[in-house]
């Protein structure tokens, strides 16, 4: 199959510029599409976190093609975290991001196991920093 993997998420947010913020200065973004979205020529901009990337949709923009139930705070993303899962806690509490669960133990999407914090942006959807980083050790 000629598939090899996710281009790219999209997620729906109330406020632009507060998520671009968010992303920007919490998860240390790259935002791709910046000036074309300012300038209006584009109805979305990009983050790039890490080899990933997410379409910043507003919720009150119409745009095409989109989800055909856009809503604001749905996302549910985890990304994978190198390091110790405490390094993440203290990047969230620096950053003044309040930890919604965690550390836990999850599985990864490779089969191992790891330590897993959850908190949210601005708009409520659900991020995830998960590290296999020493996490698969017993007595996790």
């Amino acid at each position: 199959m000629p598939i090899r993997g996710l281009d790219h998420v999209a997620i729906t947010v109330a406020d632009q510029e507060r998520a671009l913020a968010f992303y920007r200065d919490v998860l240390s973004a790259e935002i791709l599409w910046e000036a074309e979205w300012r300038a209006g020529k584009l109805p979305i901009f990009s983050a790039r976190v890490g080899g990933n990337v997410i379409n910043i949709h507003a919720a009150a923009s119409p745009g095409s093609p989109r989800a055909e139930n856009p809503t604001v705070g749905a996302g549910d993303l985890c990304f994978r975290w190198d390091g110790p899962i405490d390094a993440a806690v203290r990047l969230l509490a620096e950053k003044g991001v309040a930890v919604e669960e965690g550390p836990v133990r999850r599985p990864a999407a490779d089969g191992t196991w790891g330590a897993s914090v959850y908190f949210r942006d601005p708009d409520g959807n659900l991020l995830e920093l998960l590290t296999t980083d020493g996490a698969g050790e017993a007595g996790w």
